[in-house]
């Protein structure tokens, strides 16, 4: 969630606060690059193709450049005491893909899978693997997010289960604070994520419940994905040391662990959530690595948006510098804002113009929420007009090198570029149903079959390896300022 600014700015200041903390050399001296062997093994599937990384893009096993791009859904995720949110029905997978959608991003409870020491629930992952099932039965892939929060759930939070903790450290409740901010400062939270950080022991326990949820799908081709770790942030430890020292070799040792038992998934490692700084990058080679930030600048990170998209942009183009460092091809785990705020609707296009800029995926955050970030306003009806708003046309799988894309909302208009492509290969477009049918302007490309009823999906083939694609909707659409 960091709005993220140039690295090059905040060197110098970093090793002179890591110098008078009396451990500068630890930031300022190279730490040297990290590496993981993988060997994947790919069963033959039926399902949703395998995807994997190569030349710094994701691809699919025809080698076709893939962006995916859907909701996050919380649907199994606990949080504190809670009762779990309302599922993920059919309809509204249905609905996902019938507006071109591709993927879901999955929050998954390590709490609710290991729910006493070493004892993991079949029963949970019963749940998860429905979850996938029915994405996968509407054409969207899944994201599976070890997902954490202010340590865990005995914190109120999310993540560790509530018998993970530091003796004898107070969970104080401040007053006056909200609750969000009553877990953020909590000393039993911040000591129990420094004993995670700092001591290898309950990091083996971690890696221990991945393995578990890997063994679940090592051979499950509609998980796309698996998310190590959501937003790891270094308080109470100086940010550039806990990013260069911890948490890339972390990283490194969960892809050790996850890869004995699934060589097969994405794996996605995350940058820090701290405020506006960025990430530290250590490099870190392995294959089918894909590096994420969440996208929250103007929405809940501040200045508050006002129309002007050049901190969205730099944000976005931060994530893309550290994913060039990594190097991993770059996506956005999470991108929202709350559709009740002013501007809401424009901070959302613009997002959504950047990415096809970039030709980058998302998950926004997220479909259902009992507040204003959810499409879904947890069991109330669908908010069609903000669905509206996100629902986009995208290239979704392009042979070939896709070069640019881009959607004119007020015109109603899909433009792409791709070079290189055999000819007669297949392209597919995300067309969202609400749309209408979409019209083929381009003469070198033709269709390749009819749009299949309830997918949001349009296939095209290529006539040229050189080729510039234009589709446009039958009806005016809506104006691009509607909600």
């Amino acid at each position: 969630m960091a709005a993220r600014q140039g690295a090059g700015r905040l060197a110098a200041p970093l090793c002179l606060l890591a110098a008078a903390l009396g451990v500068g050399a630890l930031v300022c001296l190279p730490a040297p690059a990290l590496a993981v062997s993988v060997r994947p093994n790919r069963p033959p599937t039926g399902g949703l193709p395998w995807l994997l990384v190569a030349g710094g893009r994701i691809v699919n096993g025809l080698g076709q450049t893939v962006i995916l791009r859907g909701f996050n859904d919380a649907a199994l995720l606990q949080t504190g005491s809670q009762a779990l949110p309302a599922p993920l029905s059919a309809s509204d997978a249905a609905l996902m893909e019938a507006q071109g959608f591709n993927v879901v991003r999955i929050p998954v409870s390590w709490s609710m899978l290991e729910p006493t020491p070493g004892h993991f629930s079949q029963t949970y992952l019963d749940q998860v693997r429905a979850m996938v099932a029915l994405c996968a039965s509407h054409d969207l892939y899944s994201v599976l997010d070890m997902h954490t929060e202010d340590f865990g759930v005995g914190f109120g939070g999310s993540g560790a289960p509530a018998w993970l903790s530091v003796p004898g450290i107070p969970d104080i409740h401040f007053p006056g604070l909200q609750p969000a901010w009553q877990r953020h400062l909590s000393p039993a939270v911040n000591a129990a994520l420094a004993y995670f950080w700092l001591y290898p022991n309950w990091q083996g326990l971690y890696w221990a419940a991945w393995q578990e949820l890997a063994r679940a799908f090592r051979n499950d081709s509609a998980v796309a994905a698996f998310d190590l770790y959501n937003e790891p942030h270094p308080i109470p430890i100086p940010p550039a040391i806990f990013a260069t020292r911890l948490l890339w070799p972390f990283y490194a040792a969960g892809i050790a662990a996850v890869s004995k038992i699934d060589p097969n998934h994405l794996i996605v490692v995350e940058g820090t959530l701290f405020g506006g700084l960025p990430t530290a990058i250590r490099p870190l080679h392995a294959k089918d690595l894909v590096y994420s930030t969440h996208l929250y600048s103007g929405s809940l990170l501040g200045p508050t948006f006002t129309g002007n998209q050049g901190p969205l942009g730099q944000e976005l183009e931060q994530g893309l510098k550290e994913a060039a460092q990594l190097p991993a091809p770059y996506w956005a785990g999470e991108i929202g804002i709350d559709h009740r705020l002013p501007l809401a609707a424009t901070w959302a296009r613009d997002e959504i113009q950047l990415s096809n800029r970039h030709l980058t995926g998302w998950a926004w955050w997220q479909w259902s929420d009992a507040g204003g970030w959810g499409v879904v306003d947890g069991q109330g009806p669908t908010d069609m007009d903000w669905l509206d708003v996100l629902s986009q046309p995208f290239v979704r799988a392009a042979p070939g090198r896709l070069l640019a894309m881009a959607y004119d909302v007020a015109r109603g208009r899909l433009t792409a570029s791709v070079a290189g492509a055999p000819t007669g290969s297949l392209l597919q477009v995300s067309w969202p149903a609400s749309l209408g049918p979409a019209r083929l302007l381009s003469s070198c490309a033709a269709r390749a079959s009819a749009t299949r009823p309830g997918s949001g999906l349009v296939t095209l083939r290529l006539l040229a390896p050189d080729c510039q694609i234009t589709l446009q909707v039958y009806a005016h659409p809506r104006p691009a300022t509607s909600r």
